[in-house]
């Protein structure tokens, strides 16, 4: 069984602004770079075999500080994964809700289904975003046999592996707490995975509240049909 220690990436300006980010390469916020310190100090000294990682820019300025704190990561390197990245967004990436609502509001409404075949233009669907991620993560844990590795990627990888762990249903709003820079640990075994701990932020407790983007309030807010 592979331990895998899950990091979404630490804040951006577009997180702050609840933009769609997707697969847009933006770099950390000046509180993400904080955020990203202080995970390097928190797993400076954990027993950890490696480090992979998205390629996109936050996820790699997120990976850099525990590379350079954690000796036995420092010596394995950091492998980059475009596996990893997250949901390509389309034609909604850069764009805040106003935006969508405005210039595409048959896409909104389409969005509000949350329904897991859905794809913006341009985007990938949720049900092969999650192929996508699912079928990353258990290569890595084929490859990487019984080590424990940390895994800095995005949002909506983390609650790709949620929903597996759970049982949940690809359709429907995301169900689970996912801050910046938090820390959650699952094991991996074939097509087991299962949930040690969930958004651990314990680190962070002093830093600014983060940004929220909550799906089920939308939900309950969808106009009736």
């Amino acid at each position: 069984m592979t331990e895998l220690v899950l990091i979404r990436h630490g804040e951006t300006d577009w997180n702050r602004e609840l933009r769609f980010q997707g697969q847009a390469d933006v770099p950390l916020n000046a509180v993400g770079l904080e955020q990203a310190r202080r995970l390097g100090e928190r797993l400076a000294g954990e027993a950890l075999d490696g480090l992979v990682s998205s390629d996109l820019s936050r996820a790699r300025q997120t990976a850099g500080p525990i590379q350079q704190r954690n000796a036995q990561v420092s010596m394995a390197g950091v492998v980059w994964d475009a596996a990893l990245r997250e949901q390509n967004f389309g034609v909604l990436e850069g764009l805040k809700v106003p935006d969508v609502q405005a210039g595409h509001p048959e896409v909104w409404a389409q969005w509000l289904e949350f329904q897991a075949d859905f794809a913006p233009s341009g985007g990938e669907s949720t049900r092969q975003f999650h192929s996508r991620v699912m079928a990353a993560l258990r290569e890595l844990a084929k490859t990487r046999g019984q080590q424990t590795l940390v895994v800095v990627t995005h949002g909506g990888v983390l609650d790709m592996v949620y929903r597996t762990a759970l049982g949940l249903p690809l359709s429907g709003p995301r169900q689970s707490e996912i801050p910046n820079a938090g820390l959650n640990r699952v094991r991996i075994a074939g097509e087991t995975v299962e949930i040690v701990s969930w958004a651990d932020t314990q680190h962070l407790a002093d830093l600014p509240a983060q940004p929220r983007y909550d799906q089920r309030a939308l939900v309950k807010s969808r106009p009736a049909a």
